[in-house]
């Protein structure tokens, strides 16, 4: 069998155990041949692509990043690639395609799926908001980053009695907020799924401050928005991929809370040091159990489909029920967040 693979998308600590992996599984214990489009399906659609083999992969097991190299495409050519993904396959010699990304890669792999191309998804985001797995590798890593962040800036604030807005990534799901925020113990946390009301922050930040506690730390998803009313808000447009960009919450939040408390306020924006360095141990067995299940799956004929953490196992799950709806924060875990406040 020769299998091809691509990482397309952000990056993500653990990509690179995703491609050791399948090295690793396809060439020592089924004798397969792999090559590497760089840069996404961009290399797909261009020809650029090389031999992966043991030598090519050794080392990268803790690397961050990808050696492939990674590019978003716009949509016009995805539907190209879709279009022509019988001729792909025959021209690269390739007989199955392993696509490495996040809600954007892999709605791409179900078109080429749907149109004929034997494809294996594996999916990646920090944001770990990919329906139908209950974790993603690299979401580990990110987390531990901004939790770290957020113990670092509680020793500043406490001694300059500041209140810190430490924004994070999260553009329609929180959980790299959430989770780094009740680790980190974040004063407030602002949610994309749940507009936040600046006068209940305000309040907050001043009954610590009345208690004699002269700091706080807010941690916001990068998505997170107001209420209506709460504070002049306006969002951004829409890119050339489809997404909205985001105007930088955190700082309008600090500036906000600065004007309304009279104290000082002080946005950190952590943004791309959250997706990079080395990946955690638990994000680089989950990637390289990813890797190894997607050969696996390969060999079997379940095109069509994606790894998936259900529990403890790794199941494959239908492209099609992965991509029709985002994993979003449920209203039972902002709770628990709200009663550590």
């Amino acid at each position: 069998m020769r299998i091809g693979i691509l990482t397309a998308g952000g990056d993500c600590p653990g990509l690179n155990a995703v491609i050791r992996s399948v090295v690793h599984r396809a060439m020592a214990e089924h004798g397969d041949e792999v090559i590497g489009f760089e840069d996404g399906f961009k290399g797909l659609l261009d020809g650029h692509y090389r031999p992966l083999d043991l030598n090519a992969v050794s080392g990268i097991l803790a690397r961050g990043g990808t050696i492939l190299g990674s590019a978003r495409l716009e949509r016009g050519r995805l539907r190209e690639a879709a279009e022509n993904c019988r001729e792909l396959a025959t021209r690269y010699g390739i007989d199955v395609l392993i696509p490495i990304g996040g809600e954007g890669t892999l709605t791409a792999a179900r078109l080429l799926s749907d149109a004929g191309m034997p494809v294996v998804g594996v999916p990646k985001t920090i944001d770990n908001d990919i329906h139908s797995t209950d974790r993603t590798f690299g979401f580990d890593t990110a987390v531990g980053v901004a939790t770290e962040a957020i113990d670092r800036l509680k020793t500043t604030a406490e001694s300059h009695q500041r209140v810190m807005v430490v924004e994070v990534m999260g553009r329609h799901a929180g959980w790299i907020a959430l989770e780094s925020g009740m680790a980190g113990g974040a004063h407030g946390i602002c949610l994309p799924e749940r507009p936040f009301e600046v006068d209940k922050l305000v309040k907050m930040v001043r009954e610590r401050f009345e208690r004699g506690k002269k700091f706080a730390v807010i941690c916001v998803a990068e998505g997170a928005h107001p209420a209506a009313g709460s504070m002049d808000y306006r969002r951004g447009e829409i890119d050339q991929f489809g997404h909205e960009r985001f105007l930088g919450i955190g700082n309008r939040l600090a500036a906000e809370l600065e004007r309304r408390l009279g104290t000082e306020a002080k946005p950190v924006i952590l943004g791309h040091v959250q997706r990079g360095g080395t990946p955690t141990a638990y994000d680089r067995v989950l990637a390289t159990r990813f890797g190894w299940h997607a050969v696996q799956a390969a060999h079997r004929g379940e095109f069509g489909k994606m790894t998936a953490l259900r529990g403890n196992a790794v199941e494959m799950v239908p492209l099609a029920e992965a991509v029709t709806q985002l994993k979003t924060v449920p209203e039972s875990r902002m709770v628990e967040a709200e009663s550590v406040f």
